[in-house]
This record gives C-alpha cells, structure tokens and sequence, in this order.
C-alpha cells in the first residue's frame, strides 16, 4: 500500500504535470516572460528527476521512507505556493480566467492534496508500525 501511495504521488508531479504544462498555457505561452519559462521547465525538469529517483529507491532499493519525504516536500511545496499565492501575486488561473477544477476544487489542489494527505498518512503509519 505505502508502495503505491508513493507511486501515485510520483506519477502526478513527475508525469501528469508535465504533460499538463508543456503547452501554450505554461512553457510555450507567449504572454510569459523567457526568464519565467525557464523557471517552469526548470522546475519540471527538476521534479521529474526527483519522480525518477523516488521511483528507483521505493522500487529497487524498497527505500520508502526518503522517497515518501522527497515527494511530500514537491506536493507539500505546491500546496504552499497555492496557499500563498495571494502574498506574491500567483493565481492558478489561465490568462482567459478560467481554471481546471474537479469537483470544484482546483485540479492541482485536488490531486496534489489527497497525494500530501496519503504520504503523511503513510509516513506516520509506517512509523508507528516500527515503535
């Protein structure tokens, strides 16, 4: 179980996002600045190499616990940006003012808290489990 919450967490930034943001709407949005779109591939690159050394360590080294840490920091790291996105001017808004929700809720917000919610779950269980 802890395997595949990790693993799901992994997907969504590693993969999905990526797939999310490599368009007209993130890296080739031509309202961006080019100092703004080098943050964002940075920023994709970057977690994707995370996502790649997650997988390794819960699957070939059977390492959950630095994995379950490393992907809690990249889905808690969003879940904070969101939550102060008003002190610095973010919005996850498109330039038209739309936003891709599910069940309401911003897609990233929903997908990336229930990840940040089953990680710490599994962390703690995990830790409980041991004591």
């Amino acid at each position: 179980m802890r395997k595949s919450i990790i693993t799901f967490s992994i997907l969504l930034y590693a993969i999905v996002v990526p797939f999310l943001e490599i368009n007209a709407t993130h890296v080739f949005n031509p309202n961006w600045t080019p100092h703004v779109r080098i943050h964002e591939v940075w920023q994709l690159i970057t977690n994707s190499s995370i996502g790649m050394l997650c997988l390794w360590l819960v699957w070939v080294k059977n390492e959950t616990n630095i994995s379950g840490i490393l992907s809690l920091l990249v889905t808690g790291g969003f879940l904070l940006a969101f939550g102060l996105q008003e002190s610095y001017g973010g919005s996850m808004r498109f330039m038209d003012g739309s936003e891709k929700t599910l069940l309401g809720v911003n897609i990233g917000v929903f997908g990336f808290g229930i990840a940040f919610v089953g990680l710490l779950y599994s962390l703690i269980f995990n830790k409980l489990k041991r004591t």
